[in-house]
């Protein structure tokens, strides 16, 4: 009897170690059983689907600034490039080590992360966020001796700053429902008129138009990414502004700024006729409002995301035709 009542214990014990979160079932707990990161594993924490948002505002604004001066400052305008993808990468790096050692990311819907997982050592993890920092800062640097605009030093630290808060320090702004503002400011506005200016000295009406279609693209992005976590971000105390205003109206605010962009088109078009091309992006655009709205399991919006950001690759290629056609 006692040699039975023990294995039935064992048995159970068995059973109760199968229970626990399904989305974790392949992390081990033990740094001695967890496999060490790959270059794809690297290359994915990178997140490459978000990294069109970061040539969009360029592609615009370099558009803008040749309204203004048609000679292409090639140039600066690859600086602005370089700023812009670092500044991204460095993001998407420090929200991995900021996400990571808070515990945010453990029951995460879509790709493992490289802290949370325990293949990469959280420091290495924030060292290569800063690495890329320092690159989208030296780029800066390099935009301003080229164009002795001094007070432009205050703007790329703003950057910085915007870029770690993120998801750093004790209050981050991405915990408090301000992510989507900060986004659109910054890689929108901020990103556009910037690349812009910098190149014309100006910043017409066109860079401002612009950079309100990209930072609305960029907001799309982020509620496409905070509605696939919704229920994580709300169990772990993520007070994102998908968890603030539910699903429902995430959607309807996810297609508003999926649409605006193409009324802005549409506005330009009657100065640039070229710019009617841009509702081409409406093709993808129209799919990943599909998706938003049909979605049944969270991992499908990892394509909606995909897509929209694939979208504003397109819709600001076709604009920068649009502006110098």
């Amino acid at each position: 009897m006692a040699g039975r009542s023990r294995q039935q214990k064992h048995s159970g014990a068995k059973k109760r170690q199968r229970h626990g979160n399904p989305q974790k079932a392949h992390v081990s707990r033990d740094p001695r059983t967890v496999e060490p990161a790959t270059f794809g594993d690297w290359v994915g924490a990178a997140r490459l689907r978000t990294l069109p948002l970061a040539v969009t505002p360029i592609l615009i604004g370099t558009g803008a600034a040749l309204i203004i001066d048609p000679r292409f400052h090639w140039v600066i305008a690859l600086c602005c490039l370089i700023v812009a993808v670092a500044l991204q990468i460095g993001v998407n790096y420090a929200n991995d080590y900021s996400d990571g050692i808070r515990g945010t990311d453990d029951h995460r819907v879509g790709p493992a992360r490289l802290t949370a997982s325990r293949k990469v050592p959280a420091r290495r993890v924030l060292n290569a966020a800063l690495v890329f920092f320092a690159v989208a800062a030296v780029a800066g640097i390099a935009i301003v001796i080229r164009t002795q605009h001094w007070w432009m030093l205050l703007v790329g630290a703003a950057c910085l700053v915007a870029a770690w808060f993120y998801t750093g320090g004790r209050r981050p702004y991405g915990y408090a429902g301000l992510g989507e503002l900060f986004v659109f400011v910054f890689f929108g506005l901020v990103a556009t008129a910037g690349t812009t200016f910098v190149q014309s000295g100006a910043v017409p009406q066109e860079a401002w138009f612009g950079g309100v279609a990209a930072g609305a693209l960029a907001c799309a992005v982020l509620l496409a990414n905070n509605l696939r976590d919704i229920d994580q971000d709300r169990a772990a105390g993520k007070k994102t502004l998908t968890v603030r205003i539910g699903k429902l109206w995430t959607q309807i605010l996810y297609t508003v700024l999926m649409i605006v962009p193409f009324a802005i088109a549409a506005f330009l078009a009657l100065f640039y006729p070229i710019a009617w091309l841009a509702l081409l992006a409406l093709i993808p655009a129209a799919a990943a409002i599909l998706i938003v709205w049909t979605y049944r399991h969270p991992r499908e919006l990892v394509v909606a995301l995909g897509v929209t950001s694939l979208t504003s690759l397109g819709y600001g290629a076709l604009l920068l035709w649009a502006f110098v056609g």
